[in-house]
């Protein structure tokens, strides 16, 4: 016989203050549940793309390049982004950002160029959000969260504790 049983939480917290951090937590997990897939897809074709940038010389054949993969990533990701909360579109940020190593302002303007990335932060702003969000998890305890609810995805569905 086997038997789950439920999370224990061990906390100095007052009972209405566990179970508002306990809310928030899981919360965050289902966000990062939701989101690590894509951002764990689109951090593979952002680095591929690096890759091949790396190797084109000229900028006539590098916009061409990013041009080409656009198209691709509108088809993939268009449908299931609209489909995010405000909420799990930050969590995302933060995801690409350990993904990739660049916050989102620096992949914008480097892809579509320095106006663009401004709209997008202007928007983002507006928003309550911020596309320069940095990756800290030794000193940011949301970041922290993450990274942890992370190592728990990899090792549920691959097997792995793989560090990205």
């Amino acid at each position: 016989p086997y038997k789950e049983l439920e999370e224990v939480w061990i906390s100095d917290l007052p009972p209405k203050k566990l179970a508002k951090a306990k809310k928030e937590y899981q919360r965050l997990r289902n966000a990062v549940y939701v989101t690590y897939p894509l951002a764990r897809t689109a951090g593979t074709i952002i680095n591929e793309i690096n890759a091949e940038l790396e190797q084109k010389t000229t900028k006539k054949s590098r916009k061409e390049l990013i041009k080409s993969r656009e198209s691709d990533l509108r088809a993939k990701f268009t449908l299931p982004l609209t489909r995010l909360s405000v909420y799990q579109g930050k969590i995302l940020m933060k995801i690409l950002n350990r993904q990739t190593g660049n916050n989102c302002y620096d992949i914008i303007k480097e892809y579509k160029g320095g106006l663009d990335a401004r709209l997008y932060q202007t928007v983002a702003f507006f928003w309550g959000s911020n596309l320069k969000q940095d990756w800290e998890p030794n000193k940011n305890s949301l970041d922290r969260d993450i990274n942890n609810i992370i190592r728990e995805i990899n090792f549920k569905w691959f097997g792995t504790e793989e560090e990205m």
